[in-house]
């Protein structure tokens, strides 16, 4: 199993002796499940895993009773674990999660809790609202291009292609059997199940949409007037920003905000679409591994996404933030920050040729920001995507 670092930090908060409910969120199909389940087989003290991805979404009495039945394993016991996989689905779970945690505590039970979830908006209202003090976040991204390299014996370019969907990985041969499981398993999956049975959402058929387009325009920057242009189903620019928000939650998608130095002008912005797997871009291209290889504008995207995404994915554990900036006609690919450290990063892709305009101009007022460019002759795609992102704002 990869992920090593996760899977450590993991296994390192459930033998401390502290009491934390611990909550793992990420997309789905990233082995968040195979990895607590290889952890908790691994565990000698007794641990119960249940998961609550059924046809209909079970009541809190569901998670009363796989409380009670962890709670009977260990009965005679110092320690013991419960996992619950997939909670989200269950309506007020943190508020019954809140209660059972508080009577544990109070009868001094060492029953060690791991929440799972494939949608950080429902986990994170449940958080707020009920757990405040009780818990601590494990983010469990996108598979990132080394551990595609080690696991799969991937050349760079299938990585760009192919995203880092693990269990998509050993049909990729069958370029047309892929692009379905892509479709079908994780998209629709995502979509149906993480979002509109979840959420009230008016328009699914405009929500559809909206994925689809930000695919469409990975990489590039559209407004919402623009979008609607795009549009067969009517809607507004509230509706869409709701809407992109619902798919943000679900990890499927990134819509990043401009760069100014101002809050509130960054939250007005136009957003940049950035699909947080490549995976997602290429099942609904149309276009084969070798027909999108062999046209620079399509591959250049899928690169300039590839970046971005692994700016986002590794900057949720190191707490990066990812913006793009733009003034006139120049532009800057990439702008991260954290604390003041800032450092504008530029793609040079199959549909990049010359100068880079954006860059000069962005540490004309930022002059204290360094300045990175990808693809060139001094950094490498590949040395990039193998160095930890924290040196890039050191």
């Amino acid at each position: 199993m990869y992920k090593r670092d996760i899977v450590n930090t993991i296994n390192h908060r459930l033998e401390e002796k502290r009491r934390f409910i611990q909550v793992i969120m990420g997309p789905r199909q990233v082995g968040k499940t195979t990895a607590i389940q290889q952890i908790i087989k691994e565990k000698t003290i007794p641990c119960h895993y249940a998961a609550a991805d059924l046809p209909a979404p079970p009541d809190t009495e569901w998670i009363s009773r796989q409380w009670d039945l962890a709670r009977m394993k260990m009965e005679g016991r110092q320690k013991g674990i419960l996992v619950l996989d997939e909670v989200q689905k269950i309506a007020h779970w943190s508020n019954e999660v809140k209660r059972l945690w508080d009577e544990d505590t109070r009868l001094g039970s060492n029953l060690h809790v791991v929440v799972l979830g494939s949608s950080s908006l429902l986990i994170q209202k449940g958080l707020e609202e009920s757990l405040a003090g009780r818990f601590e976040i494990i983010r469990f991204p996108h598979w990132s291009w080394l551990e595609c390299r080690d696991c799969f014996n991937w050349t760079l370019d299938k990585y760009i292609y192919f995203g880092g969907y693990p269990g998509a990985a050993d049909l990729i041969e069958e370029e047309d059997r892929w692009s379905r499981y892509i479709r079908d398993s994780l998209i629709e999956t995502a979509i149906s199940k993480d979002i509109l049975l979840l959420n009230r959402v008016e328009k699914p058929a405009l929500l559809r949409q909206l994925f689809v387009l930000s695919c469409d325009y990975g990489g590039q920057i559209l407004s919402y007037q623009k979008i609607m242009g795009q549009l067969t189903d009517s809607g507004n620019t509230t509706t869409l920003a709701h809407y992109q928000r619902l798919l943000e939650s679900a990890f499927l998608i990134r819509g990043l905000p401009k760069w100014s130095g101002n809050l509130v002008r960054r939250r007005n912005s136009s957003p940049k679409w950035l699909p947080l797997n490549t995976a997602l871009m290429s099942a609904l291209a149309n276009r084969s591994f070798k027909e999108c290889r062999s046209a620079a504008e399509s591959w250049g995207r899928l690169v300039e996404v590839s970046v971005g995404a692994h700016l986002v994915n590794s900057g949720i554990s190191h707490g990066i933030d990812i913006y793009y900036w733009r003034e006139g006609n120049k532009e800057v690919d990439f702008v991260i920050r954290k604390g003041n450290k800032i450092t504008a990063i530029e793609v040079k892709s199959g549909r990049k040729r010359g100068s880079l305009p954006g860059i000069s101009k962005f540490l004309t007022h930022y002059s204290t920001a360094r300045s990175v460019v990808v693809g060139s002759q001094e950094l490498s795609l590949r040395e990039f995507l193998e160095t930890p992102l924290s040196k890039w704002v050191e």
